[in-house]
């Protein structure tokens, strides 16, 4: 029973997380993308359901830093 205090402040913290990654997506439901999106932005979620596939969650939202376009910095023009 002593870990259980543990055990319900987590999934508290964890249904505030789908709130508001509910909320975010403007939706009033939470739905499996939005427990996907919690689990896997909060490190000891991510941790604890590492290996767990959620059925409908998708994927996380990624670009590879070499797939986006270059910056090009746009320094003093000299016109002379």
């Amino acid at each position: 029973m002593a870990g259980r205090g543990k055990a319900l402040g987590s999934g508290v913290r964890c249904w505030n997380w789908l709130g508001n990654a509910a909320r975010d997506n403007k939706k009033t439901r939470i739905v499996p993308r939005h427990v996907q999106l919690a689990v896997r932005n909060d490190e000891e979620l991510s941790r604890l359901l590492g290996q767990v596939t959620i059925a409908n969650g998708g994927v996380l939202p990624n670009i590879h830093s070499t797939l986006l376009p270059k910056r090009v910095s746009k320094g003093p023009v000299d016109d002379e």
